[in-house]
């Protein structure tokens, strides 16, 4: 996951850091230092984003895959947060 790929992650369920924070389990500080390159992330941490986002309907594409380069698609038909 790029810096920017989590951050259109986040802009496409209008999800604030904060609570993305929360929803991961993770220092909402980490991820403001990640999408700002300031620092990286540990496995963990990045797999604990993926999973919170993944679980809302975002899909983390690279090169090769649905789309030409790297990006997000968000799927519709996912459960709501309110279902999740």
């Amino acid at each position: 996951m790029t810096p920017m790929q989590l951050r259109m992650a986040r802009s496409a369920l209008q999800l604030g850091v904060r609570e993305l924070a929360e929803l991961a389990g993770i220092s909402f500080t980490t991820i403001s230092r990640f999408e700002t390159g300031k620092s990286g992330l540990q496995h963990s941490t990045a797999e604990a984003l993926r999973k919170a986002l993944e679980a809302r309907g975002i899909q983390f594409l690279e090169g090769g895959h649905v789309s030409s380069g790297v990006g997000v698609a968000y799927h519709q038909g996912a459960p709501s947060q309110a279902n999740a």
